[in-house]
């Protein structure tokens, strides 16, 4: 796993370098030839236009210029003031000593110069702005920026592309669009979501000293970056030794006159995710129309209302219900109602292991009044339970309705709440988003994000029944958790990359990502599981 650091234990971890023996003006030297050489790397390079701002990012651009210049490449330097009136220690240094061999520097040109320059360049490299940017590009930044951005000439960042706030993944203003970005020592949470997504292009982590992956797993990393190779220890090894019921059986509890599709489409997700007996429980006045769609999954009416919600008399039978599956999920689409309340926490109350999606989240935060992180004895079981909140329903739990969490940090922190509201392994937070994270009381882990086209009506569903099937098939240690969440978000996104190739990338169903799920959880387990075999 890579570690993933709050901009401002990456700043302590500079530190720590310091400390044994790598000093700053050495990691800005090594900066500046990662920056090199990555450019260098993009292809047929033959001149190279180096944006620098004021600081030690411009500083690293400096270095990158002289690099490629001994490389034998062309490199024009743009500099928003002399070098010798740069700021801190560094930057001057680096910047006269780029000078002295002969890289040409312009400072701040007029923009038909820049733009004449950027037809004539083969890569642009930002060094404008590092980690510690926030707000707005003032000019002449905001100029440089959207005079990039228009020449479509190759661009590389440089720890972060100049805009993009390093922490929270926002950009308020003028923001680069890279093709790439060499981002330094370690993940920063804002390049992995919101708009990090969109602008930083492929992401590339340079170390920069020997001693910085085990300072970096001290420094308390608030997340870790999944690779496939991590899923090992939560994949059941492939057996034909297998009936039905050892599949894993798994329950859905949902749906609504208002609302009958949402747990069709968990329970379709979770056949297709592997569990060999799925059940799906609904209110009674949808089974009929239920029935008509649900060929292969049992349908069982339990007591409804007159509003089309489970009644209270329901929450006892969806109790002896769970208890005969290996995992129930409940939620999908069954709105909020005393009835429903009474059947989430019916279930909380029990034994069986839960998976809780959607309107049992809101069930939750009415029967908490939006602050579960103060009921940790609800939250406090014996066997596993997942939340699976997306922002705004991560929001009302925690008392955040107004102001939910608006990037992956806030997320991190609102799951935060809830996890170390009980203190045990056996709950985790999957917080749903175009970045998600998995939380446990030990570790967040982000998966891989998946395309934008699950970003459709009943995404969430297919993922709830993705989650229970895991969940249901296996003995999974409460610290697991996490990463079994993130298992399932893989393959989700594995499973909307492939109907993205089937029905284009505005074209995606929820149904459509269900036809894709087993073939998801086949490539996804495999490719896991061959990650990190060593080849004769």
């Amino acid at each position: 796993m890579q570690p993933v650091l709050n901009v401002e234990d990456v700043r302590s971890l500079e530190i720590a370098l310091t400390r044994v023996g790598v000093s700053i003006s050495e990691l800005m030297h090594r900066a500046g030839l990662a920056a090199a050489n990555e450019a260098l790397g993009m292809g047929d390079i033959e001149f190279a236009l180096v944006f620098c701002g004021f600081g030690n990012n411009g500083g690293d651009g400096w270095v990158a210029a002289e690099e490629l210049l001994r490389k034998g490449k062309r490199v024009v330097v743009i500099t928003p003031i002399e070098a010798g009136e740069l700021k801190g220690d560094l930057a001057p240094v680096v910047a006269k000593s780029a000078l002295s061999v002969g890289v040409e520097a312009l400072v701040a040109p007029p923009r038909a110069e820049i733009e004449s320059l950027l037809a004539q360049a083969d890569v642009v490299i930002d060094c404008m702005f590092g980690t510690g940017f926030h707000g707005q590009a003032g000019a002449p930044f905001d100029i440089w920026i959207e005079s990039i951005n228009n020449s479509g000439t190759r661009v590389l960042a440089v720890d972060v592309p100049s805009g993009l706030s390093a922490q929270t993944g926002h950009a308020d203003g003028p923001c680069i669009v890279a093709d790439e970005t060499v981002t330094m020592l370690t993940l920063k949470p804002g390049l992995l979501s919101d708009e990090g997504r969109d602008m930083c292009g492929a992401i590339v982590v340079a170390p920069l000293a020997e001693q910085t992956d085990q300072l970096a797993m001290e420094a308390d990393p608030v997340a870790w970056r999944a690779d496939l190779g991590d899923y090992q220890s939560v994949i059941a090894p492939p057996t034909t030794t297998v009936d039905k019921f050892s599949r894993g059986s798994v329950l859905v509890v949902g749906g609504s006159t208002r609302f009958v599709g949402a747990p069709m489409m968990a329970a379709l997700a979770a056949a297709r995710a592997g569990a060999g007996y799925v059940t799906l429980a609904v209110p009674e006045a949808i089974v009929s129309a239920v029935q008509a769609h649900m060929m292969e999954i049992p349908v069982i009416g339990l007591p409804s209302e007159s509003d089309g919600c489970f009644s209270n008399r329901a929450a006892d039978m969806a109790v002896r219900l769970a208890e005969r599956r290996d995992a129930t999920l409940v939620g999908p689409g069954m709105r909020v109602s005393s009835g429903t309340v009474a059947v989430v926490s019916a279930l909380f109350n029990s034994t069986c292991k839960l998976v809780v999606d959607a309107d049992a989240l809101n069930c939750i935060a009415r029967l908490t009044g939006g602050q579960i992180d103060e009921y940790p004895e609800l939250l406090r079981r014996t066997s596993p339970i997942v939340l699976t909140p997306h922002r705004a329903e991560l929001g009302r739990l925690v008392g955040l309705a107004d102001t939910p969490p608006d990037s992956l940090t806030s997320m991190l922190d609102a799951a935060r709440r809830v996890v170390w509201a009980d203190g045990g392994s056996e709950l985790a937070v999957l917080a749903k988003g175009n970045a998600s994270a998995c939380v446990g009381v030990e570790s967040a882990i982000l998966p891989k994000p998946g395309p934008a086209s699950l970003a459709t009506a009943g995404s969430g569903d297919v993922l709830g029944g993705i989650v229970a099937t895991l969940l249901a098939r296996g003995q999974v240690e409460g610290s697991d958790l996490p990463l079994l969440a993130a298992l399932a978000c893989e393959i989700h996104g594995y499973a909307g990359l492939l109907a993205t190739e089937r029905h284009g990338s505005r074209g995606v169903m929820a149904g459509d990502i269900i036809d894709m799920v087993g073939l998801a959880v086949d490539a996804v387990e495999e490719r896991a599981m061959m990650a990190g075999v060593e080849y004769e």
